[in-house]
């Protein structure tokens, strides 16, 4: 019988293994998590379009996927004990929220005039820029990255379903199976979050200035977060223990800790912030020039 909360594959078959690893995966995928929802959303919302979001999912998982089938092998082959340090979480948060905040800064366009101090009023604002578009291999970039962060969901594919498959070249596919099930539920989250910004009563031009203001804001400022709170970690690990315990039996909303700070209360709060601020732009941009009286 399976069991998604406390599993174990002594006795069960590769098929009933791979399928403990695919109901894990869309588990994982629907549920409240920092390694998946915050990149997805902000690719997905910068697509402004059902489409542009499944695409954006897709590919976020593909990556992620690619990641995990090779951890399942290195687990297998006893090659992964670097993955159960306990720093290991919040380096990949560190390096994570580094990639995010350059994606919010290329899309922002910081790149180019980029002050730390805006004393003077003529000073032009990057952030008042157009945004640029989303390059297509940004969402795969951060999948492979993000895929290396442990967890729950981690730990079982690592230390229960991969050692129990029969000879080292199947070890890979519990990784690729629960990558699987990831890719189906970031596809369904992808396509609703894009589809709600492609419902916003907004002309083509303004749609796409504030999904890619959106979108790059929240890559920036959560990457932000998450270097904090893996600075945090490596230097108070103390923090991995703060918890709030749900008694939900499900993973991930069982214990509510830094994660579901990073995944849920940032993510949303800047993209909320981020999406009333763009809106205000465009309102602003339309107002007619005052004149000068004198």
């Amino acid at each position: 019988m399976i069991n998604l909360w406390n599993p174990h594959a002594i006795g069960l078959s590769i098929g009933l293994i791979l399928l403990t690893a695919v109901l894990l995966g869309m588990i994982h995928g629907i549920t409240p998590d920092e390694h998946t929802w915050p990149i997805t959303f902000s690719y997905a919302i910068g697509s402004y379009s059902s489409r542009g979001g499944m695409k954006s999912g897709f590919l976020f998982s593909l990556a992620f996927t690619f990641q995990r089938a090779i951890a399942s092998e290195l687990a297998f082959l006893a090659l992964a004990r670097f993955l159960f340090n306990g720093s290991w979480e919040y380096i990949v948060y560190s390096i994570v929220g580094i990639v995010m905040v350059g994606s919010g800064v290329y899309i922002l366009k910081w790149n180019r005039h980029f002050h730390f101090f805006h004393f003077a009023d003529h000073l032009p604002s990057p952030d008042s820029q157009d945004p640029r578009p989303i390059p297509m291999y940004m969402p795969l970039v951060h999948g492979f990255i993000a895929g290396w962060g442990t967890g729950a969901f981690a730990l079982i594919v690592y230390t229960v379903l991969a050692p129990a498959m029969h000879h080292w070249y199947l070890a890979f596919l519990p990784g690729l199976f629960f990558g699987l099930g990831t890719m189906l539920m970031q596809i369904l989250l992808g396509s609703m979050v894009g589809l709600w910004m492609e419902k916003r009563h907004l002309s083509e031009e303004d749609k796409s200035y504030v999904a890619r203001k959106v979108s790059g804001r929240t890559l920036l400022y959560g990457g932000l977060a998450f270097v904090l709170a893996g600075f945090l970690g490596i230097v108070f690990p103390v923090i991995g223990s703060w918890q709030i315990t749900t008694g939900i039996k499900v993973h991930n909303l069982d214990h509510l800790g830094i994660g579901f700070v990073l995944a849920v209360i940032v993510l949303f709060s800047v993209a909320w912030i981020s999406f009333i601020k763009s809106l205000h732009e465009i309102s602003k941009s339309k107002l007619p020039p005052s004149r000068e009286v004198g």
